[in-house]
Formats: structure tokens, C-alpha cells, sequence
């Protein structure tokens, strides 16, 4: 400001030197006031900014039951006192307020039913990536669905309750299950069982591959059709079920000159294994064609699979 303040009076002095100075001073204390005007309103904002964010805290501490922590979805239920908590715990706690023990009734807090309706939230996988405010009524149902929300342990055949992003899963499968872990997009895997006439407690196979930095999971296993024992092999995708349908993949088992050809589209581990299985979208394989595919001369199954990965636009080689 010194230097504008001389550069100013250097010019009024070829001109009329007491008027230019005036002039500088109140355009000095003109830009003086505008910049604490713009401070206070830019203070009064993050002010309003806080004790929004406050003010939604709040109430979003108010609509946690206190018997289950939860969120708290009409009907709302409250005593004579106007304590609250949620349908499902009003009828774990037999009818009888767990703050003060008066009898609840069937009183709704409508008020605070209504509170909820004005209230939007973030999504509780913010620190994951998602950026969105729903409507607090909302909210429960997009988290179910939400493409940041954790995945499930891909692991076949247990009772896995592990769950992450596909990094934490990844090194979960290798750590936890010893799975076996291949870079590349072409596979040549053999399925070996000493009682092939057997499917009960059969061993299920996974493998993992790294393929144009994403990871799919191969399963091979046996399982019952109906009455009849068949073996089944699939490929699973470990992201969301859209970036899922950008792939395709192909299977293949054959001796003998004969060969059972599947070509298809992964599906994404938000399904769970059971359910693909299930479904039968993979390459199945009844048990005698099995047998007839095997080297193992039918007294063992040995069974050979390959395939590959490839990018849904591109064009497979035959």
C-alpha cells in the first residue's frame, strides 16, 4: 500500500497535488472497508456453514435409537416422558421405556417423524468415495446399494466374514486362504479328485488372476444338479457388476478329439459364489462326460481346464 500511496502522489504532483492526495485517501479507505465488508460476510457464511453441519449432528444424534444405536425409520415410537427408540426394540424391551421405565404404549413421535423428512445426509461410505447427500429416508436404501460400499470375501465354500476393497481382499485371499495368485489372461489349470463319484465335501477350486489391472476369480467345483453330480466352473469379477459386463470370457475341457466350449460374462462378487453357482451360468460338465474328458483312466478325475480373458469389444482368435 506504501508504494501505491507514492506513486499516486508522484502523479498528483503534476497535476493539482492536494486534490489527487484527497482522492488516494478515500480510495484507500474505500478498499480498506470493501475488504472488511467481504471478511465479514465471508465469516458470517462459514459461521452459517458450521452450525449447519452442527445443527444436522444434532439431529441426527436425536434419531439414533438409544436401546440399538441405529437410525431410527417411522413409526417412532416415544413414551409419556417423550423418550424414543425404534419399532424393532420397542418390542424387545416388553413394552417398557429403557430411559425412565414408564409404560410406552402406542404413542408415535410425529414430530420428530416429520424432523427427518427435512434432513439430508451423506452416505456413511464418504471416506470410501461417495460423495452424495440423500434424504435421511433415503439413505438406508442407496448404502445397500452404494458402488463404494466394502465387498464381501469372494472365498468359496466358508462362512468368510471378511470384507474390504479388492487391494485389502486380494492380499486377504493370498494371506488368509493360500489362493493362488497368476498374472496373465490365459489359463491351463487341472482339477484333480480321487473320488470322482462323490460330490459331497469336494473340494472347490479358486484361482485368482491379474488381467488388464483388474482381478477375476476362476472356480472349478462339483455340486448336485438336481439328483444328478455335475461339475461347474465359472468366472467372477472383482469390482461392481458394470465394469464386470466389459469383459467376456471363454472355457474350455476336451480329449479324445471332443471338446465342451463356454463363452460368457463375468459376473461381479457383489453376487455371492453360491448364488452364480446356482444359477448355472458357467461351463457344467456332467459327471460322465467328466470321466470321458479325464486322464485319469475313470478311477480318478483329472481334469484339465483352459481359457482366457479378453476385453468384450475385442474379437476372439480362433
Amino acid at each position: 500500500m506504501p508504494a501505491v500511496h507514492e506513486l499516486l502522489r508522484l502523479l498528483a504532483m503534476e497535476d493539482d497535488g492536494v486534490e489527487c492526495l484527497s482522492s488516494c485517501d478515500e480510495i484507500c479507505q474505500e478498499h480498506i472497508y470493501h475488504r472488511r465488508l467481504c471478511r465479514r460476510r465471508r465469516l458470517h457464511r462459514l459461521s452459517l456453514a458450521s452450525a449447519g453441519k452442527s445443527r444436522a449432528k444434532n439431529l441426527h444424534e436425536l434419531l439414533q435409537c438409544p436401546v440399538c444405536t441405529n437410525s431410527m425409520y417411522p413409526p417412532i415410537n416415544q413414551c409419556l416422558n417423550g423418550h424414543t427408540l425404534c419399532s424393532i426394540c420397542k418390542s424387545k424391551v416388553k413394552n417398557c421405556c429403557p430411559t425412565c421405565r414408564e409404560e410406552l404404549g402406542d404413542i408415535r413421535c410425529l414430530a420428530l417423524e416429520k424432523v427427518a423428512e427435512s434432513l439430508e445426509l451423506p452416505c456413511k461410505y464418504g471416506p470410501l468415495g461417495c460423495l452424495e447427500m440423500f434424504p435421511y429416508y433415503k439413505k438406508v436404501k442407496h448404502e445397500a446399494k452404494c458402488d463404494f460400499r466394502p465387498y464381501n470375501c469372494p472365498y468359496p465354500g466358508s462362512e468368510c466374514s471378511a470384507i474390504g476393497d479388492i487391494a485389502f481382499l486380494v492380499d486377504h485371499l493370498i494371506v488368509d486362504h493360500k489362493v493362488d495368485m497368476h498374472n496373465g489372461c490365459s489359463f491351463d489349470h487341472l482339477y484333480v479328485k480321487s473320488t470322482p463319484r462323490e460330490t459331497e465335501n469336494a473340494a472347490k477350486m479358486l484361482k485368482v488372476f491379474n488381467c488388464y489391472s483388474h482381478y477375476f476369480c476362476l472356480h472349478f467345483e462339483a455340486f448336485q444338479l438336481g439328483i444328478a453330480p455335475v461339475y461347474i466352473a465359472f468366472l467372477r469379477f472383482m469390482g461392481n457388476a458394470v465394469e464386470a459386463r466389459t469383459f467376456s470370457y471363454r472355457l474350455e475341457v476336451g480329449a479324445h478329439g471332443r471338446k465342451l466350449i463356454w463363452e460368457g460374462t463375468p459376473r461381479s462378487i457383489r453376487e455371492s459364489h453360491q448364488k452364480v453357482r446356482d444359477s448355472h451360468d458357467g461351463l457344467i460338465i456332467q459327471r460322465n462326460m467328466a470321466l470321458f474328458f479325464s486322464t485319469g483312466e475313470r478311477k480318478e478325475l483329472k481334469l484339465r481346464v483352459t481359457g482366457r480373458i479378453w476385453k468384450a469389444k475385442s474379437t476372439l482368435s480362433t
